[in-house]
């Protein structure tokens, strides 16, 4: 559907979400003077996403947006005004857990839908068909990268080393800064899991680790504590005689699977098998009305085809997740969710900060307030679904259902996360325009405005603005969007592997002492 396209029917300046709300959500730039409903008067200039008044709020009242608390009022508010920072912030209030109350049956289709994936070997199905380049620690991080180069594609004289390989995707090397000078325990295993998860990453035919020699992130450790003996190459740079023969060695064992690599064919296989990783980033006050709510009927599609997706970021479900607990399929489940908020609620004060600060300066000059406003919107991107597990970073995801994994709300941490669990796709919402790609999964695209979207077409897969502008419901567009993850699952590229983003993205969460 064209941007450009007629509407659908007259719309209003502003969206009200929920009868309970006070406050309602500019489509479009509002001028002073201009009349937002049948009453209420805009008493200045508010740029389009943000929050205006259509009630009279008093100082200390809640502000209500998805019939919802976002925040208080901090004086006294009246209607047509502008509500933002400079009138309301995040305050203290009690939330109903009822582990369980809203969860429901979930109504599976009888005729499923397929993609043209990979079958592996074990079983498995790709989405995409790489050879992988992992480094243990960051000492090896240059090697890696000068052996994934040789197989690129040279923009001048337009040779490619993977001509005669259709079927391979790439060659590409996931580097990081960590993986020595660094502390044992629960950092050192999470690293480790985050790089077993990728080197069993069902994206990739192949995987090779390469290490220097000395690190803390040894290489025979990372092989045995993840199992991987067997199943990966590795090599270190000391025991090689050097940076050089390392890279001689490197490429010839790349040259040496290529031709494996690419006896593959892709065939038809369920959606029930994709496993969805859902981001959002550079958000603003649209996201939570268009994309993230798209996204989120599209997650609700993919479930009731027994697929699976993955809702992260942590600090950015804090204040809504009685909302995700309601719908947990058991109290376990949803105190695991809650032990989480409490894991976070006292790294931020170990740390010296509050969990509102989880808001980018974009965020705010989008139209997000409150840390609350921003959780609830991102929320939405899960759909409606029982939230069937709760997991840790980078841990693997069983499916089929929402599951919650614990990551930051950083997005390049968080997806690395969620790949590293097994996600073969990725699903990213933006509204201030984010540019990400997260290889050997394909990242998807969702802008919340058109503005945006016309700005940078050449990084957005989906236009979600077409629901703002009254051409197309929330349902529409996930329908546009769940085919979309069919097609691009099936191998259509998406913007951002057009323009080869995703290996710089790797970004595995570093925790404790650097020493």
């Amino acid at each position: 559907m064209q941007s450009d396209s007629p509407q659908r029917q007259d719309v209003t300046p502003v969206l009200v979400l929920n009868d309970r709300d006070n406050v309602a959500i500019t489509r479009r730039l509002i001028a002073q003077g201009e009349l937002l409903g049948s009453s209420a008067v805009a008493k200045g200039s508010i740029p389009a996403g943000h929050k205006v008044a259509i009630r009279p709020i008093k100082l200390g009242e809640p502000v209500l947006r998805y019939g919802q608390i976002i925040g208080f009022a901090t004086k006294q508010i009246e209607p047509g005004a502008h509500v933002h920072l400079q009138n309301m912030a995040l305050g203290d209030f009690d939330k109903d857990y009822a582990f369980g109350t809203d969860a429901r049956q979930t109504d599976y289709v009888d005729a499923p839908a397929t993609f043209l994936g990979f079958r592996r070997p074990d079983g498995r199905a790709a989405t995409r068909n790489y050879v992988g380049i992992l480094s243990s620690v960051n000492c090896s991080s240059h090697v890696a990268n000068v052996v994934a180069d040789v197989f690129k594609k040279n923009p001048f004289t337009g040779v490619d080393p993977l001509a005669e390989f259709p079927n391979v995707d790439g060659v590409v090397a996931l580097t990081h800064k960590t993986g020595c000078g660094m502390t044992g325990g629960e950092p050192l295993n999470l690293l480790r899991r985050t790089l077993g998860g990728y080197a069993r990453h069902v994206n990739f035919s192949h995987v090779i680790v390469l290490g220097l020699g000395c690190e803390v992130n040894q290489i025979g450790g990372l092989l045995d504590d993840q199992r991987l003996v067997g199943r990966v190459r590795s090599m270190d740079i000391q025991t090689m005689g050097g940076a050089r023969k390392t890279v001689a060695a490197a490429v010839e064992f790349v040259r040496e699977v290529l031709r494996d690599s690419n006896q593959v064919a892709r065939q038809p296989i369920p959606a029930s098998e994709l496993i969805v990783g859902l981001q959002c980033g550079g958000s603003d006050g649209l996201s939570g009305v268009t994309a993230n709510p798209a996204l989120g009927a599209a997650s609700d599609m993919l479930v009731r085809q027994r697929g699976t997706v993955i809702l992260s970021e942590t600090p950015e479900t804090y204040g809504a997740e009685h909302l995700l607990t309601r719908r947990a399929i058991s109290r376990e489940v949803g105190e695991k969710l809650i032990s989480l908020m409490d894991w976070w609620d006292a790294y931020f004060k170990r740390e010296g900060a509050v969990m509102n600060d989880n808001r980018s300066p974009g965020n705010m000059a989008g139209g997000i307030s409150t840390i609350v406003e921003k959780s609830l919107g991102a929320m939405a991107k899960g759909g409606t679904t029982n939230l069937v597990e709760v997991v840790k970073y980078g841990e693997t995801v069983k499916g089929p259902g929402l599951v919650f994994m614990d990551t930051p709300g950083y997005d390049p941490v968080s997806a690395t996360g969620q790949v590293a669990g097994g996600a073969n796709l990725i699903c990213f919402t933006t509204g201030r325009g984010s540019v990400f790609g997260c290889k050997p999964a394909p990242s998807i695209k969702l802008a919340s405005n058109t503005a945006m979207y016309q700005r940078m077409k050449d990084d957005m897969d989906v236009n979600c603005g077409e629901i703002l502008s009254g051409n197309e419901t929330v349902e529409e567009c996930g329908k546009r969007i769940f085919d979309l993850i069919l097609r691009i699952a099936s191998g259509e590229r998406t913007k951002s592997e057009e323009f080869d983003f995703g290996a710089a993205e790797f970004a595995p969460w570093v925790l404790g002492a650097t020493v």
